[in-house]
């Protein structure tokens, strides 16, 4: 199997250009667990956590477990988690990522990010709700989060910081304040969401552009109502499966290694072995110029992920163009 190739974070820290994104909403701690366990044992690197996700213990049992056995060292894996939204106060960031550290069982991240640029009200809930049953916002400003996160770093708490969600307007306001700049804006991107103008933005202020739901997150595609009902999942594209066809290759897999020669790293998630090991072989083929150009006419900049319960937020992160 060809070998996974990395993304250069500013300050020199390479990052494995694919991921396992550990995003898991129907599967219990167990099936996470087999998840990472089958990862690893796959020749990922890299494992993309948040707090939100609710099963970063499950993820540090399996690291446990894989290091115990004496496969891998701490100093193998690129451990990336990120902030919820409940948690932007200055005051809890750090309090937070101790806690995800302490779930993982690590003592440092390589990545910690700002999840949404939206804050919810401070509390237990991950989702704060009124009595009508609308979540209940606070008024941090990211810039304020972010130099807390800059503390983290000087304590060494986690070696590199960025952000998820974030516009490109809305990342200026950091860059242009940083003490330590971004590393990363974790978006949505895949075919039908390319991100173009975004890339081009982070690419020109050094940061990398991770995908996250890089396979058109073929699970949630289609609801009743939104944009992607009227398009065929894009792993059905039929430009994409001539092209896996013609390459001996999966459908994912073409839609994968295509994110990877525009530049963009991605955290595909599954907890299937079989899914998991498949999308990491993308290392031993590359698409033709043509065939770039082919499945770059697809997109079609249709979001999946809006996260429609904050778009009164005064900070939701799609009112701006890119």
């Amino acid at each position: 199997m060809a070998k996974q190739f990395d993304f250069t974070l500013r300050g020199g820290l390479k990052m494995p250009a694919l991921g396992l994104g550990t995003y898991a909403p129907k599967e219990g701690d167990d099936e996470v667990f087999e998840a990472v366990m089958a990862a690893v044992k796959a020749g990922y690197r890299s494992l993309d956590c948040a707090a939100i996700y609710r099963n970063e213990r499950a993820v540090g049992s399996a690291i446990k477990k894989h290091i115990v056995q004496g496969g891998i060292q701490r100093e193998d894996l690129f451990i990336t988690s990120k902030l919820w939204n409940t948690c932007h106060r200055p005051d809890l960031v750090r309090a937070s990522l101790k806690k995800s550290l302490d779930d993982l069982g690590v003592k440092y991240l390589d990545l910690y990010l700002i999840h949404w640029p939206m804050a919810y009200m401070e509390g237990e809930e991950f989702m704060p709700r009124d009595e009508n049953g609308k979540v209940v916002f606070s008024d941090v400003d990211y810039v304020d989060t972010w130099k807390a996160l800059e503390d983290c770093v000087d304590e060494g708490l986690v070696r590199n910081i960025g952000v998820s969600n974030f516009s490109s307007r809305q990342l200026q306001r950091v860059l242009d304040v940083a003490r330590i700049k971004p590393q990363v804006n974790q978006v949505e991107c895949h075919l039908h969401l390319q991100q173009e103008r975004l890339l081009d933005f982070c690419n020109k202020n050094g940061v990398v552009l991770t995908a996250y739901s890089p396979l058109g997150a073929p699970g949630t595609f289609g609801a009743p109502g939104s944009q992607s009902e009227q398009f065929v999942p894009v792993l059905q594209e039929p430009k994409v499966l001539e092209i896996a066809k013609t390459k001996n290759k999966t459908p994912a897999q073409v839609i994968l290694r295509f994110l990877l020669q525009l530049g963009v790293s991605a955290v595909p998630k599954s907890v299937k072995p079989e899914r998991i090991q498949e999308n990491y072989q993308v290392f031993d083929f590359s698409l033709s110029e043509e065939e770039m150009q082919a499945l770059k006419g697809l997109n079609k900049d249709v979001r999946l992920c809006s996260e429609p319960v904050a778009v009164e937020h005064k900070y939701y992160s799609f009112n701006d163009p890119f």
